[in-house]
Formats: C-alpha cells, structure tokens, sequence
C-alpha cells in the first residue's frame, strides 16, 4: 500500500578499484571554457521580491535549444573525466567486485516462489520461479529481453487470489512512468491484459480483477516534465480493454492528491489511501460485501501519520500511528468507534522508533530502529509473547518478514556496512534461522570497521554518524573522505552493504553516514526538526558532520567529499553554497535545486508539505529563497570541484533543477576546479538503471573525486 509517497530516492551507490597507494597526484587539469549558456530576461514576482530567472528557458527538456545544450554540455564533461588516467582503472576494478550473482528474496505464491537472479553483469537479471522451496528453477520472464540496451526493468507485484496470474510492473528508462502486464503463473506467458500510464500504483485483485492507481494520459510532449493531476483508482476486468475498466475514485475538487488502493488480507475491507504529499494522508475504508457503496472516512487528518496494517477476524483494524506517540505505537480500533480514546494500545510506544509492523504466520513482526540499527520483534496479535528475532550483528540492517497468515515460514535480509546483504529463512514456529543465500564478494569485511558516534551541531542538538573504514586508520587529517546525507521525508538513513563503496575503502578511505534532522531516524519530532521552515537545521548537521571529520583528524576539507541524491543533492547544494570552503568536492545528484518552482513539475506538489511553497505565502517563500541551491549561488565564488549528476528521463526531480544550476555555477564559479554536469541518457531518477549504466556513472565518480582530492590510484 502507499500511505505516504516517499517521492525521492535515497542512493547508496559506491565504486571501486584495487590499489592502495595513495600519492599526491600532478597539478590538475583544468577546463579553459564552458558550454555558453544563453540568458534570457525573466524575472519572477514573490510577494512584492522581483528574483531573476535567466535559465529558465532550460525547463523546457524537448526544445532543440536544451537538447543541444546537453549534448554540449556531456562533451565536456566526458573530455574531462576520460582524461583523468587511473578512469579506466577504476572501471575494470569495479566490474570485477560488481561481478557476483545476485538475489532476491524469495516472493512465495501458493506453492510457487519467485526469485530475482543477476549472474553478474547481465543489464538486468531474470525473475525465476520454482515449484515449491527446493524445486529447480525455470525462468518465468528475462527482463534482459524487454530492452535491447538493457534500460527496461521490471518487478512483481500481487497475484491472482486463484494464484493464476501475477501483475508485473515494467518500467521504460528509469522513468517513474510504468507499464502494468498481466502473466499467466502456469505458461509463463503475458495474457494481453495491459495497461498504461501508472504511477505509484499496487495491484489488489479481488474476483477477476484487480484495483490499480493512475493518471490521465498526459499531454504529448509532457510526459517526463508535465504536472501530474487527478491520481485514480480503476478496476480492471481480466480479458477486458483498458478503456472499459471502471473508475472507483477521482477527487475533481482536488486533483493534486495522490490516491491508493488495498485490501485486507481476507478481502472483507478496501481501503483508500489518499494523500496530499508524502506527509500525512486521509484513510477511508468500506466493506466488500458494500462495494457499490461510497467510502466511510476512517483517519482524515494529514497531520496525523497513520496506517492501517491488517484486520483481525471481528473486523477492527490493526493501526500504526504517531497519533500521541512521536515514535510510533501499534493500536487496534474499532471502526465504527473511531476517535482515540477507543484505541487499544498493542505495542506501545518506546524509546526506540517503531519504524514498521509487518504480519505473517499469524503472528505480528515489529520492526524498530534503535540508534539507526534494526531490532525485530515476533508477536501474537494482541502484543503479548514478545521475543526478539537475534540478527547477525548489532550494527546493520533487516527487512522482511512478510507473509499471509497460513504460511509458517518468512523471508528476511540482513545487512551491514561491512556485512554483505544475506537473506534468511525464518521458521515462525521455533524461532530459527537459516541462511538461504549468502552472496560471494571479492572483499574481505574483516579488514574493514565502522562505529557510531555523536556530534552536536550549531545548536547543540546531538546528531549520530556511522563512519566506516580500514582498520588501524591513523588519524592524520589525510584521508579521503565521502561525507553521505539524506535529512527529509521521514526517510531512515541504516547501515548496508555498497559493492562500490570498496573503492573508498580499499585506498585508505573514509565513509560516513550522518542521521541528519529530517530524517525518520528518531521519530516525528525529529522529522519536524528538519522540514519547512526550520530546513536549515539539516544543512547545519551536514556541516557540523564535515566540522566533526575534520576536527577529529578523519581528514581534511583538501580531502572532504559530499555526497547526496535527490532531497540529499538539494543538501548538497545548499552546503555547497553557504560553505564553499570546507568540501573539497561535491556531488548533487538528481537533486531538487529550485526551491521556488519545484512545484510546478510532475510530482513536485507532493513535497509541499516537506518544503513549503514559494506561491502560497511570504513567509514560505523568504526561508525557501534563503536557502535554495540555484538562487544563491554568488559571483565570483570558489566552489568545490562539483560533478552535478542528472538524466532525462527523470521524471521524479525534472533535470532542470540541475540544468539551471550546473549552467548558473559555470557562471558564477571562480577558480580551477571543475563544475561540470553529467547528463545520463535512457535513465530516470536512479531505479532501473542497467548494469552497464551503474558501472560507469561509478567509475566516473570516483575517478573525479579521487583526482580531483590529489590522490594517485
């Protein structure tokens, strides 16, 4: 179900190469000039405030003007990196680490289980099914046929109730624009049933049939930059046209909500999820039995953040709320007695977050976040007989343990910084756990270690960072180092295992990880403390992070590198504008850059209650001006050698934002580091991106931070 739409991307994506020496490098190459940028006049009226917009015209991604801009621009871009001399060096290295096989968890459909495999460097992989746990495996689809560049990717969603048929949901270039096909289990075979134009969609069967989410067909030419409205809920017929499903859901009055579908497990209850972001949404229900009904409003304030998770069998509603609980608390609730002083508290709430309650075997699975580390608790549905599911580690991270009420086993993965991504099998009724896979890694995590300390940032508050690296480190200010962010949408930052983030690793590097406000690390209040007008306090644990490094002989700000994708390239941004002089590189990925205009842009309105909007009041518009990427960038300015990383097919956070900054920085940045931009062609917002794709957007990377750091691999 989608109860909140985590609109943006948290990547975690390191490379990698095999020397260890590290040498001060000969004086670097510079870039002699630029792409021209045309400007033209265009000036914006906040409340009275006139802002200058002279890259606007960047925002329109099919005219010949941009397109030729970005082809002009990738030659740069290219030229420079492919002139660093260790590049190819890189390249090989992480593709001899990226060459394992690699596996899903296991999905299970009646007596069936599907798996996900990647041999190594296929494009990207195949889904298998087998006959029961231990059956051999024949393949159902090779997502590597669906393209011929490999740009295509695709995963499961629900199965037929009958187990008959299952959805699988097929993306085009990255693009969060998805294809929905509907596969016969038996012959392996699609059944013509198609249908076009989803987004952020489940696929709920009930009969013959199943309810999916999706937009108008949009306007020629807008389909990756066009703003997205009037998000339904249709009921496809098997064997039916797309044209002939039948609309169960659209808000006229208000077309920017964002509006999902579930059932209960036993399909006695449907639920609509409807949203005005990804923060809060409204919950409505009916009965089965009264589907040709309307929906009976359950929980419909948006301040709130609630979740139904399952239904029990005298038809009340398992609940996860922050409702008088800023770290989370199960409650069950009868609906038809609603308000809160009817709840009935399951799970209470703790010092650590209550992140997530799954259910499976009849039993409920709560999943906390302890100092950013996961703990897993089994229990009956009425909160008793709590016992901890022990993971391999105290440090790290699991997820899983799903499953419908009959089944007696679950599936989980476990991971760590230094502990490669392991998936369980876990018998429900002994407790025990088994390793179904284990992955084999050219990489020896004993060599390796990481820790968590606390810093505190501008204003005190303590804030947590996992730093990673070798063994016997001395801390002598000279070691390359990745600073890594997040801080929004409620979104966790937990320790896992990056095949690329060897490479830093391997050459004496630095990896840390800082639990920045914004985040869902420690609960609502801590998300509070980092979103609309108090954003600023994300930027300034950022900085505190890079200040704690340095100070602590980790490295230096020569040798400091940062790091950020999406909400986290807009951390970037802003710590790059307002502290020039204390990174030595930056990378902005795929980040939202125009805090004025966001809005204005496929899904962008979903973040208005993360961010605040520029057009709805003064007040917003002063603390978004004061701190957006692309309006205050200042001429005459050193900035950090920068590699701003975008694609065209991101229809998530549009590539203007980092068109107009990257064109804006060249403008205004004064000195030899490189600012450059690196437009991926046939890619979206991160997901789905092929293996050849992975491979050298990583090499790149690294190649420019280590050279432009003045270390010789």
């Amino acid at each position: 179900m989608i109860t909140r739409l985590h609109l943006l991307l948290v990547a975690n994506i390191f490379a990698a190469c095999n020397s260890t020496q590290k040498q001060e490098s000969k004086p670097l190459m510079k870039i002699s000039q630029y792409p021209a940028t045309d400007k033209q006049e265009n000036n914006l009226d906040f409340f009275g405030t006139s802002v200058k917009d002279p890259y606007m015209w960047l925002e329109d991604d099919n005219s010949d003007a941009t397109i030729s801009w970005v082809d002009a621009q990738n030659k740069v871009t290219r030229a420079y990196i492919d002139s660093i001399p260790f590049r190819q060096k890189i390249r090989q290295r992480y593709e001899e680490l990226f060459n394992f096989e690699k596996v899903g968890s296991p999905t299970k459909v009646g007596a069936y289980y599907f798996v996900y495999k990647n041999s190594g460097l296929e494009p990207q992989g195949k889904i298998f099914v087998r006959n029961g746990l231990n059956g051999p495996d024949e393949i159902f689809l090779d997502i590597n046929a669906l393209s011929s560049n490999g740009t295509v990717s695709a995963n499961l969603m629900e199965a037929s109730e009958d187990n008959k048929f299952i959805a699988v949901n097929i993306n085009e270039a990255g693009s969060d624009w998805s294809r929905i096909v509907i596969y016969d289990i038996a012959t392996k075979k699609p059944t013509g049933d198609e249908l076009k134009w989803i987004k952020f969609s489940g696929a709920s069967w009930l009969n013959d049939g199943f309810f999916y989410s999706r937009y108008p067909e949009p306007e020629k030419g807008k389909e990756l930059s066009g703003n997205n409205e009037y998000h339904m809920v249709y009921y496809h017929k098997m064997g039916t046209s797309q044209r002939d499903d039948k609309l169960i859901y659209r808000d006229d009055k208000r077309p920017y909500m964002y509006n999902s579908f579930y059932m209960s497990e036993d399909k006695k209850f449907q639920f609509l999820v409807s949203s005005p972001g990804t923060d809060g949404s409204e919950i409505w229900y009916r009965e089965t039995t009264k589907q040709s009904g309307p929906f009976i409003p359950f929980m419909t304030n948006t301040s709130e953040h609630n979740s139904v998770m399952e239904t029990t069998a005298e038809g009340k509603f398992l609940m996860l709320t922050d409702v008088d609980a800023p770290r989370y608390k199960l409650v069950l609730v009868d609906p038809t007695k609603s308000a809160k002083e009817n709840w009935i508290t399951i799970i209470p709430e703790s010092e650590d977050l209550l992140q997530g309650v799954s259910t499976g075997g009849g039993k409920l699975f709560a999943s906390y976040l302890s100092k950013a580390n996961t703990k897993i608790f089994q229990l009956t549905y009425d909160g008793s007989e709590k016992k901890e599911i022990l993971m391999p580690d105290k440090t790290g991270s699991a997820e899983g343990f799903e499953g419908k009420k009959e089944d007696t086993q679950l599936f989980y993965s476990f991971t760590s910084f230094t502990y490669t991504g392991v998936i369980y099998l876990y018998d429900i009724a002994t407790g025990k756990s088994t390793e179904f896979h284990k992955p084999t890694l050219k990489f020896e995590p004993t060599a390796y270690e990481s820790k968590q300390i606390t810093y505190k940032s501008k204003d005190g508050t303590e804030v947590t960072m996992f730093i990673v690296h070798k063994k016997g480190l001395k801390l002598d200010g000279t070691n390359p180092t990745l600073l890594y962010g997040y801080g929004g949408f409620n979104i966790s930052l937990t320790p896992s295992f990056s095949t690329s983030r060897i490479i830093l690793l391997e050459n004496g590097g630095v990896f840390a990880m800082a639990n920045l406000r914004g985040g869902g690390e420690y609960g609502e209040e801590w998300h509070k403390g980092g979103m609309l007008d108090k954003k600023q306090n994300v930027f300034d644990d950022f900085i505190g992070a890079a200040e704690y490094l340095i100070s602590s002989g980790y490295t230096s700000k020569e040798k400091l590198g940062i790091e950020g994708g999406s909400n986290g390239g807009l951390l970037v941004g802003a710590c790059m504008t307002q502290r020039p002089d204390l990174f030595n590189v930056a990378f902005p990925a795929v980040g939202v850059l125009d805090m004025l205009r966001y809005h204005r842009f496929t899904v962008g309105k979903g973040w208005i209650p993360e961010y605040g909007c520029a057009d709805s009041s003064d007040v917003a518009f002063k603390y978004l001006y004061a701190y957006s990427p692309y309006h205050n960038l200042k001429q005459g300015t050193n900035y950090p050698a920068t590699m701003v990383t975008t694609a065209d097919h991101d229809d998530r956070v549009v590539p203007a934002h980092s068109f107009k900054f990257a064109a804006r920085l060249q403008e205004f940045h004064k000195g030899d580091n490189p600012v450059i931009i690196r437009i991926e062609k046939s890619a979206g917002h991160g997901a789905g991106k092929s293996t050849e794709q992975v491979l050298e957007e990583q090499a790149d990377k690294w190649a420019f931070f280590f050279y432009n750091l003045g270390v010789e691999i």
